[in-house]
């Protein structure tokens, strides 16, 4: 991530004029100023907001021309170089738009997401997903979008050179949705193996930015970027915790939501979010300080939901307890702070709770030709006293509760 901030930092970030139609159908005020997050996390900065109060849009431009009008001479003032729309836009509009502000290069919500991700994506799946949702995404608009795609270095959309590109994304989306299945099948290998070591997963999920990383870092040491930016994690990371108790967990941090987000990028990141649905124990973080978090937290459950993963134990933690006026009256409700560590041992203690059926804590003497039998202890459980007696090794320890018969007859 270090290297990203010195590329950004190099060059100055490039000048937007935000658009939205309020249509009363959402808070504008708190989804521009999103918006206007999703910018800076793309490298742009946000120097004008236009937003228009109506019920229905202007056939073909969405906004009033008049706006556009105001639009275009703030861009020109500003020296914005592209407008970018809060909300989804049709081929058409995009041109329509395009040309009312003079030409300039307009892009909408679902794409700047979809540019952001591409941009962050690490492993190899990951761009893989954010490229087949990004085709699929243009695929509709290919016809309306040319001029627009070919200032952003695409072909121009003429009819022959329209079907060529048309066939040429057909086929990549099938080639893509190939690879990716394969790779989903791996993965579900991955996950039996991992199944197999008896240790448990508790995955961390919530909106973007709420500290999932920091939180991530704050319990189990520093090793996964983390920024106060939008989608600084992509890719799901796993890292080993241990427990109060001794237990050993994977702790998961998966990708952050964000309001609307865009179907394609739903379905492509799916692979990522059903981290959660092979979870013991998960995790539902929010930003304590952001009167938005339960209806984040609505939204994030109905994802989940969707996973088949209504009869996974779920936790909630508003994290960024550390900011002003962040109460919570709600007993069930763990307040914590990555910055500060504060609560991070309750809810430390509130996941062996969860996880207790799954552990026991013994104590064994195990004869010297037998000691292969301290195996589960030592990979899947604690070892937290050895000692080596004339009559054989002496153990206390934790051990996973399927593990239990390989010390039977040997317990003290």
């Amino acid at each position: 991530m270090s290297e990203l901030y010195d590329i950004l930092t190099e060059t100055p970030p490039t000048k937007v004029v935000l658009l939205a139609l309020d249509q009363g159908l959402w808070d504008c005020e708190r989804s521009l100023a999103e918006l206007a997050a999703l910018c800076e996390a793309n490298h742009m900065e946000a120097v004008a907001q236009i937003s228009q109060k109506r019920q229905t849009p202007e056939t073909g431009i969405v906004l009033g021309s008049g706006k556009l009008e105001e639009a275009s001479l703030a861009a020109q003032e500003l020296g914005a170089e592209c407008a970018v729309f809060d909300g989804e836009l049709t081929g058409s509009q995009i041109r329509n738009i395009s040309t009312a502000l003079g030409g300039l290069e307009v892009i909408d919500r679902t794409m700047l997401i979809l540019e952001i991700f591409r941009s962050r994506a690490v492993t190899n799946e990951g761009k893989l997903q954010t490229e087949l949702a990004l085709l699929r995404y243009r695929l509709p608009r290919l016809q309306g979008m040319g001029e627009a795609l070919s200032r952003q270095g695409g072909r121009g959309a003429g009819e022959t050179k329209l079907e060529l590109d048309r066939r040429h994304v057909h086929a990549r989306i099938d080639a893509l949705a190939e690879k990716l299945a394969e790779m989903e099948k791996r993965r579900g290998e991955s996950r039996k193996a991992r199944a197999k070591t008896g240790m448990p997963v508790v995955s961390l999920v919530g909106y973007t930015n709420v500290g999932k990383s920091s939180l991530m870092n704050a319990l189990c040491g520093p090793s996964v970027a983390e920024a106060d930016m939008l989608f600084a994690t992509l890719d799901p990371t796993s890292r080993k915790l241990v427990l109060p108790s001794g237990m050993a967990v994977l702790l998961v941090d998966t990708v952050g939501f964000v309001s609307r987000l865009p179907h394609n990028l739903v379905e492509a990141f799916k692979s990522t979010l059903e981290e959660a649905a092979w979870s013991d124990v998960i995790i539902r973080v929010a930003d304590a300080g952001d009167d938005q978090r339960e209806e984040q937290l609505a939204v994030t459950d109905e994802v989940l939901d969707g996973l088949d993963c209504t009869d996974i134990p779920r936790l909630t933690v508003y994290n960024k307890c550390d900011k002003p006026n962040t109460l919570s009256f709600d007993p069930d409700i763990l307040l914590t702070s990555a910055k500060t560590g504060y609560g991070l041992d309750t809810l430390l203690q509130k996941l062996d709770e969860l996880l207790s059926d799954r552990v026991h804590t013994i104590r064994v003497l195990l004869p010297y030709d037998k000691l292969g039998l301290a195996a589960p202890m030592r990979e899947r459980g604690s070892v937290q006293v050895e000692e080596y007696r004339e009559d054989g090794l002496y153990l206390e320890g934790i051990v996973k509760t399927e593990d239990l018969h390989c010390f039977e007859g040997y317990l003290v």
